[in-house]
């Protein structure tokens, strides 16, 4: 089967968060099991020379929406065996950055478009266009309208998945009415129309065959008023179309055996795990102890990530004998308290403010412990990473965080990290307590660890089952394809 990823980032090419670790490692566990994945992003100015060096020039066409005529050129290249292909055009992605440019909602409409005009100049056919996010969220509605009768885009059919529902990329009607040259008609309360604004996620959501999100809790969450966003009666109205999946991590670019990152390479080795607390500690300027726990946090700084509560009990906390280490960028008031924090002590808490994937790798590698308190999270990635390189994670019982995180039972030595339900700091302070206490006890550690090389953090289960889900569209295709012709 055909399938054609529709991205606004993906890695290795451009990333600012989980979308393109999804977008760039699920596309090769499909073509492993047999389907034909392609992946199409924008051509951005930070995607490195390096690899735009894999890419030879398509074509070009013009790609007309509203009123407007864009020149569009389009790439093709190769990387670690999945094709990509970029959609190029200056004005629009010659930019510092992905997004937060005041014209945002008319790059992205261009970006769906160009998309519906770029598959004509493909060698390839897309059984399933699978769409991601809001960036994308118009491409279902440009196949179910104006591209219904394309040739090119015959008996194609689309999946459209939710990354984080908060992010919906709602701009004025008025402004989207022109950018897609659209009627009244389509800005009611059944169309792109949403709360006196227009959505691109709604395109998704109202218009593609089939919707997924990245965990069974979180498609759970988001059809109640309190995770919905307003959308919950929508999906409760598509709850049969919709499923959540949840997320896997590439177990080649993340392996403790063999990432270049760590001072020591490890698979279930304690000791060897415990040379790059060592590294990890020397190099943000820690005493250097094997037998502090070290909990690490590796995540943007926002609210989201349940920093109110790590927030709270960090003093308190700081007054036992751990280390807290944070890589990060965000808000500015949780920057400046964990800044305040690192200074007020010195030997520890240590922060870096910014992102620096070494680092980040050798904060998996050498934590103890994985802080990951979100008051909601879809799937969450870093738990899984921190997992796979032996870190036991805390979390809050919500969306992935729930579904890949089991509390750890000392009782029958089931579970695989901590958690706690409620959203305060008390549940929260009594959970990271509990996690240090096993700490301390080696034999409940060693279970719980061990617990979690157990599991299977791959894509492997996850690409089985959007498999199963592309092939439950696909013989729609193939019944119409024998219609006899009258």
């Amino acid at each position: 089967m055909n399938i054609l990823f529709a991205t606004s980032e993906a890695v290795p090419l451009a990333k600012t968060g989980g979308l393109a670790d999804v977008a760039g490692a699920l596309p090769k566990a499909l073509n492993a099991r047999g389907a034909d994945v392609r992946v199409v992003l924008p051509k951005y100015e930070q995607i490195p020379s390096a690899l735009l060096e894999h890419f030879e020039f398509i074509d070009h066409f013009t790609v007309s929406f509203g009123w407007r005529n864009q020149h569009c050129g389009l790439f093709k290249g190769v990387l670690d065996g999945v094709t990509y292909y970029l959609i190029d055009n200056e004005f629009y992605f010659k930019r510092r950055g992905l997004y937060g440019y005041g014209d945002d909602a008319e790059r992205f409409v261009f970006f769906c478009f160009a998309i519906m005009e770029a598959v004509g100049y493909m060698e390839f056919r897309p059984d399933i266009v699978h769409c991601h996010d809001w960036q994308t969220g118009l491409i279902p509605f440009l196949l179910r309208t104006r591209y219904a009768f394309d040739p090119a885009w015959a008996y194609a059919k689309s999946v459209f998945t939710i990354h984080n529902l908060k992010y919906q990329g709602l701009f004025g009607i008025d402004l989207l009415k022109d950018l897609l040259g659209a009627g009244d008609d389509v800005f009611s309360a059944d169309g792109l129309e949403f709360h006196g604004a227009a959505s691109c996620m709604k395109g998704g959501l109202v218009y593609a065959d089939k919707l997924t999100t990245v965990s069974g809790t979180y498609a759970q969450e988001i059809q109640t008023e309190y995770f919905g966003e307003r959308l919950d009666s929508l999906l409760r109205y598509r709850s049969g179309d919709l499923v959540g999946i949840v997320n896997g991590i590439d177990v080649q670019a993340f392996d403790p055996m063999n990432d270049m990152a760590l001072h020591t390479p490890y698979r279930s080795s304690i000791s060897r795990k415990h040379k790059n607390k060592l590294e990890l500690q020397r190099r943000l300027g820690l005493p250097q102890s094997e037998s502090v726990p070290v909990i690490g946090v590796v995540s943007r700084l926002v609210e989201q990530k349940g920093f109110e509560l790590i927030m709270a009990t960090l003093d308190e906390l700081l007054r036992d004998d751990i280390q807290f280490v944070v890589l990060g960028a965000g808000d500015e008031r949780y920057e400046r308290f964990f800044n305040d924090i690192a200074a007020r002590y010195p030997s520890k808490a240590a922060v870096w403010i910014g992102y620096d994937d070494g680092l980040a790798r050798l904060i998996y590698a050498g934590a103890d412990l994985f802080a990951m308190p979100s008051q909601f999270e879809p799937c969450g990635l870093s738990q899984l990473i921190a997992l796979r390189y032996r870190t036991v994670p805390i979390v809050r019982e919500t969306g992935g965080l729930k579904d890949t995180v089991q509390a750890y039972n000392e009782y029958s030595g089931e579970g695989n990290g901590f958690s706690f339900t409620n959203y305060n700091a008390h549940d929260y302070m009594h959970t990271v307590r509990r996690a240090l206490a096993m700490y301390r006890d080696e034999e409940h550690w060693k279970r719980i660890v061990a617990n979690g090389a157990k599991e299977d953090y791959s894509w492997n289960r996850s690409a089985k089952e959007y498999l199963s889900l592309y092939s439950d569209l696909i013989p729609h295709r193939k019944e119409q394809e024998l219609w006899p012709v009258i």
